[in-house]
């Protein structure tokens, strides 16, 4: 299952004036895990950012939902809180979970989480909206989950990669120092596709 992670990314940025400026900035993407989520960042910003980067940070990051809205450029972190009430006990629980929302100012980021959650089947309350730093969001991409440069084994390096599994062990039978080669019995590559 996939999970959202902060990745802060630190680059020479060309502001509006043209001067340069080392900035860091924050992403977030949907991956499976920390090295995933490096390894997008890298994929996802390689052709976006002239010269190196170099990933400062990378930190779980817990959202319940993202609304994303095509209008507008800002994203505005809105928690929103519930109570939930347990089945078995009875007691009331109050549940806090945090969306984005893309929006033009904190008014717009409001409306649009309620438009958003009015098929919730309880009441809810959004006691905070703060505009979020980050910069831009990379959701699942499936064609990114495949290793890059990934390619089939020839012949060769199939061969090579049997002897390797399989390497030969040396014992000494009795008083003279003759070796015997024996062969370690280890599961062998096949193709699959085959």
């Amino acid at each position: 299952m996939n999970s959202w992670y902060t990745v802060k990314v630190k680059y020479t940025k060309q502001m509006e004036d043209g001067t340069l400026k080392r900035v860091t900035e924050p992403y977030l993407l949907d991956a499976v895990s920390f090295t995933d989520a490096e390894a997008r960042i890298y994929e996802e910003l390689g052709e976006q950012i002239r010269g190196e980067f170099l990933v400062t940070g990378i930190s779980k990051t817990d959202y319940a939902d993202i609304f994303h809205y095509e209008d507008a450029d800002y994203w505005y972190k809105c928690k929103v809180t519930y109570v939930s009430v347990d089945a078995d006990s009875g007691k009331e629980k109050k549940v806090s979970n945090n969306f984005l929302v893309t929006a033009a100012n904190v008014k717009e980021a409001f409306e649009r989480i309620e438009e958003s959650l009015e098929s919730m089947l309880v009441s809810f309350e959004i006691p905070a909206i703060a505009v979020s730093p980050i910069i831009d969001i990379f959701p699942f991409n499936p064609d990114l989950d495949k290793e890059l440069d990934r390619r089939e084994m020839t012949e060769e390096e199939k061969e090579e990669y049997n002897e390797s599994r399989n390497p030969p062990v040396f014992t000494a039978s009795g008083d003279d120092e003759e070796e015997v080669e024996e062969t370690v019995e280890e599961s062998t590559f096949t193709d699959e596709s085959e």
